[in-house]
């Protein structure tokens, strides 16, 4: 989860520097067809289907972001999905490791510079965070660098995207100044907790590619309104055999109440339990319009459907998409 914009903001940093750089691998263009263009820097996103077949990629620097229960309708267990990533580090040079999640570290660590990232973990070659008067602060080693208030990205989880793409740009030798405007100037990408409108009080966020359990759970933490405000969540689809338990605390902790759809609805319903007040609705445009009945002055009503899109949609971004204008569909802007 937040391969797409880490590797996006990578590349924005890359270019703020001054360096040729060319995005690819699982998004836009094909790692094999971006050789020959004469760039200095490839910043790639690697799905474990194509690691698959990757002998040894031999990376500047590499990461996995996070491991989550995904694509086990391909991968046995999870341990098979967590050895398809770690080929990401054969031939690497750098490895970058998300201190909050166990399953980032390489299993085999000979011949490898770390840098580290996580919340606060204050610490020489880490990038980290504090809190003082003035909010939140992004730090790398024992120097605050950005105040988390300049960012345009929502969520506490797009700090550790942040987080994420400094410590690989570091790695590859791009200057801090140049990354940290970068990151300044970003807005983040479509379908990606994306801010769609504000109406009666309520805030409408997009979160089509929030596809599995664990990009939803790190949503609905990151997004839950300051103050006495909840969340209205929607979410369901196709589970890609998936359990979704993981979502029953955070939704207790911090939704008013939840709106299920597509395939898998009833499984998700089961698993969050019976003291979490469920809806089901058979279409998208139902559930949209019930979130606006459900939803109170200073909700949030998150579409982050902890599924994949097959069953109503053609794939995320139609699925976005459709919320989108759905959403800008209803009652006049407060």
């Amino acid at each position: 989860n937040g391969k797409t914009t880490v590797t996006t903001l990578l590349g924005e940093m890359a270019r703020a520097a001054g360096r040729k750089v060319e995005i690819g691998g699982n998004i836009g263009t094909p790692a094999l067809d971006l050789l020959g263009r004469g760039a200095e820097l490839y910043a790639l996103e690697l799905s474990s289907f194509q690691l698959e077949t990757t002998a040894e990629l031999n990376a500047l620097a590499a990461t996995v972001l996070n491991v989550s229960d995904d694509h086990l309708d391909r991968y046995p267990n999870k341990m098979a999905y967590f050895q398809a990533k770690q080929r990401i580090f054969r031939g690497c040079q750098n490895a970058i490791v998300n201190l909050d999640d166990a399953l980032s570290t390489p299993m085999e660590r000979d011949n490898l510079r770390f840098f580290c990232f996580g919340f606060h973990r204050v610490n020489p070659n880490t990038f980290s965070t504090r809190e003082d008067d003035q909010g939140t602060w992004l730090t790398f080693g024992f120097d605050s660098i950005l105040n988390a208030g300049e960012l345009k990205l929502l969520g506490q989880h797009n700090l550790s995207n942040v987080m994420a793409a400094l410590a690989l740009g570091h790695a590859a030798g791009l200057p801090m100044d140049a990354m940290l405007s970068a990151a300044r100037k970003f807005n983040g990408l479509p379908h990606r907790c994306e801010f769609i409108r504000r109406l009666k009080g309520v805030d409408y966020i997009n979160d089509s590619k929030g596809t599995n359990v664990g990009a939803s759970v790190a949503a609905i933490e990151s997004l839950v309104p300051e103050n006495e405000g909840k969340l209205v969540l929607i979410a369901g689809g196709e589970s890609k055999g998936a359990e979704f338990s993981a979502l029953a605390v955070p939704v207790r902790t911090c939704c008013r109440a939840v709106i299920l759809i597509g395939a898998d609805a009833h499984q998700i319903a089961s698993a969050l339990g019976s003291d979490v007040q469920v809806h089901f609705a058979t279409t998208l445009a139902e559930a949209v319009k019930t979130s606006g009945k459900l939803a109170l002055e200073g909700d949030r009503v998150l579409f982050s459907p902890a599924c994949a899109s097959f069953d109503m949609f053609r794939d995320y971004i139609d699925r976005g998409d459709q919320f989108r204008d759905l959403v800008r569909s209803l009652g006049e802007v407060s």
